[in-house]
């Protein structure tokens, strides 16, 4: 891993940035292959109505998406090769602490960024551009307003700088980080009922958790939990009982209080 490294602190700009652009295709396809596998294999399980057909507008704010997303890993090359950004290669037990930090950290910094993406005064200029899609599929987890890609972007690299994670401790929780946002965007439910009987794990983020939050603006605000949503009480009152099936009243807000 260290000579990996030191590879990449032998690029030039411009090799970095295509080697990068390359990584983040590479990810965007991982996410659609696993995304729209497992609507194939759960495709009876909708928590969702069917997408309308693939719009144009879809396809090329997903590409700009993974371009800004390539910036976004360029500009922590950058941070990194200046030592604002420190990263330790040690194998130990501060691998699935650091995970488990910047899992936690960023759950909590993304929901306050999407609540505040919600106020009126920026929801039409920002986020309503994802949610002009609220019958999700895989596809528009990378469908967003190129400001909220950059405004996530920054969130991430504010924490690394602030927080000097491990290598593997950072690629653990990446890898987290885009099956939960592929998971979010499926419009089908792969986990069973039984999952929401589960002490801890039912807290996690599941698909039919975003779905609604896709289908009411005003709830489920969280990533990769629904912490923050029942701490600040935003959570669907009726996530639970609807859980792996289409809602019955979709439209409506529901808010725990």
């Amino acid at each position: 891993m260290n000579a990996l490294l030191e590879f990449a602190r032998s690029l030039s700009p411009a090799q970095a940035a295509l080697l990068l652009l390359g990584e983040n295709i590479l990810l965007f396809l991982l996410s659609l292959l696993l995304g729209y596998g497992l609507l194939f294999l759960f495709r009876e399980r909708r928590v969702t109505e069917r997408p309308d057909p693939l719009q144009w507008q879809e396809v090329t704010l997903a590409g700009t998406c993974v371009l800004l997303n390539t910036l976004v890993t360029l500009a922590g090359w950058f941070l990194w090769r200046a030592g604002l950004i420190r990263i330790s290669t040690a194998i130990s037990w501060r691998i699935a602490l650091d995970a488990l930090v910047l899992f936690v950290a960023m759950d909590l910094a993304m929901y306050l960024f999407h609540r505040v993406a919600h106020h009126r005064l920026l929801y039409p200029w920002v986020h309503s551009t994802h949610h002009r899609y609220d019958k999700p599929r895989p596809l528009n987890l990378f469908v967003l307003n190129p400001f909220e890609v950059l405004g996530f972007g920054a969130l991430w690299l504010a924490l690394i700088m602030v927080y000097p994670a491990t290598w593997y401790g950072m690629l653990l929780y990446l890898a987290l980080n885009l099956i939960f946002g592929t998971v979010g965007h499926l419009g089908v439910e792969p986990l069973p009922r039984q999952f929401m009987r589960l002490p801890l794990l039912k807290h996690l983020g599941t698909s039919t958790f975003h779905a609604r939050h896709h289908q009411d603006r005003d709830v489920n605000f969280g990533f990769y939990t629904d912490f923050w949503d029942r701490f600040f009480k935003t959570l669907h009152r009726r996530y639970v009982q609807t859980f792996g099936r289409l809602d019955p009243q979709p439209s409506a807000p529901q808010k725990v209080g």
